[in-house]
């Protein structure tokens, strides 16, 4: 045991360095918000301890919570579903090797990497109730009349889905590209020679061939979904109100920031990330028991 510590003390020197940010920067962070998820806390006096005090208030007398928590399991089907079945179709239409096919993937794919807060302050402007919108410029030459789109509450939540879908469809398409080259060409051979169908081969082949490629967008799309914030923050936020009209865009993540930073509750702030980590933890877990569930079949 001496003798291996000599041999690699070096190696063990080396590692201290990451060890150091790795525990000053995420353990401790993470153990601190745990512990002030159980306290009264400002920012200011000292943390009052509490017990589950914040959990039963935030699961069961926050009318605020429960209507954020409505909202972003809203958002969230509707966002992970429509921009899965875009991504899967985009990279169907676009897969293949050719010039027109590699242009249209860099198009649909530069939205995923660009600065968030730029494509919000561009939604911003579109969505712009004035006359200066793009939306009611369009509207307007079409003889129409204008919309208020940011103050209509039936359209916060379609209006953040659309946005979502836009900006993560090219990098759930590029994955499934790569999943759809990685299929045996001599699958979809074998199948023509049996006098399968288009709708047959891509149902019997292309589908489950591509499970594990799905369950990773779906996981990947559902972590992103439930920790929205620019949208909302930029797009939607109010003078008094971070969530919009009638709170119709407020999220668990924008009101998690309103909680912490703007009424100083950070104890009850922490109380709700924890939650939010909860949420995604088990339906991550649920979607990929029920893909290696489905695989097994």
């Amino acid at each position: 045991m001496r003798d291996r510590l000599r041999r690699n003390l070096t190696s063990y020197v080396m590692l201290v360095p990451f060890l150091g940010l790795f525990l000053g920067f995420l353990v401790w962070p993470l153990a601190n918000s745990l512990y002030l998820s159980f306290t009264d806390f400002n920012g200011v006096n000292v943390p009052e301890f509490t017990g589950l005090q914040n959990f039963r208030r935030l699961l069961f007398e926050d009318d605020r919570f429960r209507h954020a928590l409505m909202n972003t399991f809203v958002y969230v089907i509707a966002a992970v579903g429509l921009g899965t079945l875009f991504s899967l179709a985009l990279a169907l239409a676009f897969s293949g090797s050719s010039w027109p096919h590699r242009i249209m993937r860099t198009i649909f794919f530069l939205p995923s990497v660009t600065s968030s807060i730029a494509l919000m302050l561009l939604w911003k402007w579109i969505f712009n109730p004035g006359d200066f919108g793009l939306a009611n410029t369009v509207i307007g030459r079409l003889g129409l009349d204008t919309v208020e789109w940011l103050a209509n509450p039936s359209l916060t939540i379609p209006i953040l889905v659309l946005m979502s879908v836009w900006g993560g469809m090219g990098y759930g398409m590029i994955l499934y590209v790569a999943g759809l080259n990685s299929i045996p060409h001599e699958y979809y051979e074998a199948a023509r020679i049996d006098g399968a169908t288009t709708w047959n081969q891509f149902r019997y082949i292309t589908l489950p061939m591509l499970r594990p490629v799905t369950t990773y967008v779906v996981v990947t799309g559902l972590i992103t979904a439930f920790q929205v914030f620019e949208a909302v923050y930029i797009v939607f936020r109010g003078t008094n109100n971070i969530g919009g009209v009638l709170d119709s865009g407020l999220m668990i993540v924008p009101y998690l920031y309103d909680q912490g930073f703007t009424h100083f509750k950070l104890g009850y702030a922490s109380a709700v990330a924890w939650v939010l980590f909860l949420i995604i933890f088990v339906l991550s877990l649920v979607n990929l028991r029920l893909g290696r569930a489905v695989k097994e079949l």
